[in-house]
């Protein structure tokens, strides 16, 4: 049986599952073959990523041999996929995350969400 042969698809259904990691608590959910990962901010997708030393490399070939994809989500914008549906690039070669791919668009949409709530709630408060 050649390597190939190996893909056992997986399904992954969630009603109500969170993950938690370094104080973070993340909501998980599912289409099945697509795991979304939401984040509450990119400074807590940044703590997470600090507390967890996980091999990319190793979750990618589980999440591929087992037919699934992650997205790894800050204030519902895609900003990391991880698995078969991963695309990596020149800026996952850059910051030596490859085989995921980061959305630097994602990325910078999350952080202007961000910044946007954060001046909302500040305007309030002086208010």
């Amino acid at each position: 049986m050649s390597e190939s042969n190996l893909v056992a698809p997986l399904s992954v259904d969630t009603d109500d599952f969170t993950l938690t990691v370094a104080g973070v608590s993340m909501p998980v959910s599912s289409t099945g073959d697509r795991l979304f990962v939401e984040v509450p901010t990119l400074w807590s997708a940044i703590q997470v990523a600090r507390a967890v030393n996980f091999d990319v490399g190793g979750l990618a070939r589980m999440l591929t041999t087992t037919d699934l994809t992650t997205e790894l989500r800050v204030r519902g914008r895609t900003v990391a996929v991880v698995g078969t549906g991963a695309r990596p690039g020149f800026v996952s070669r850059e910051l030596g995350i490859t085989p995921a791919e980061f959305r630097a668009g994602g990325a910078l949409t999350a952080l202007g969400n961000g910044v946007s709530a954060a001046v909302g709630r500040l305007v309030s408060v002086l208010r």
